[in-house]
């Protein structure tokens, strides 16, 4: 039998940073108050429904408004929208970090930024406990158009551009769910 010790957490989180992860803002309304957060903890679970998955710290100071509402929008960042990550990531209150940047809305209502890379309007179908986290089942009902730019992923602990080649500029633009 072998000695099983937990793996410390500072480890994970250094292992964790070598992994490049697209960055998203994750953004709410509703009768919990608007609220957002930057994330990289977010990945698709089917298409058929079309579901994201997406993480969310319990001790974010966005989580009172997330375990109220019942939507969300997860808007993936170009690489020159990298401020507005840097205001969602910190301390900065909630109206500042919405200032920052010019919101719309889709199906849902939950803020979704303008220029956005891409957009995924939800619906929170289904949350699990795990850990210090609550993972969210979101039900994608509307997509917004997507923007120009290169991706923006955060790897290293620090943000980096992903051009796109040439035969992602020529890919056909994407079908509206809603």
């Amino acid at each position: 039998m072998t000695d099983h010790r937990p793996l410390e957490a500072g480890l994970f989180r250094d292992a964790m940073a070598l992994m490049a992860s697209a960055v998203h803002l994750v953004t709410t309304d509703g009768p919990g108050g608007r609220a957002g957060f930057t994330a990289t903890a977010v990945c698709s679970v089917s298409d058929a429904p079309p579901t994201l998955l997406v993480c969310l710290n319990r001790g974010s100071s966005a989580y009172e408004s997330f375990s109220r509402n019942d939507a969300l929008c997860v808007n993936t960042l170009t690489a020159e929208q990298s401020a507005v990550a840097g205001a969602f990531g910190g301390k900065t209150p909630m109206d500042e970090r919405f200032a920052s940047a010019t919101w719309g809305s889709l199906a849902t209502g939950a803020p979704v930024l303008e220029g956005a890379l891409v957009a995924f309007d939800c619906r929170i179908v289904e949350r699990t406990a795990m850990g210090s986290h609550d993972v969210l089942f979101c039900a994608v009902e509307a997509l917004a158009e997507p923007a120009e730019g290169e991706g923006l992923v955060y790897a290293a602990r620090r943000y980096h551009a992903v051009p796109r080649t040439q035969q992602e500029s020529e890919t056909p633009p994407l079908r509206r769910l809603a």
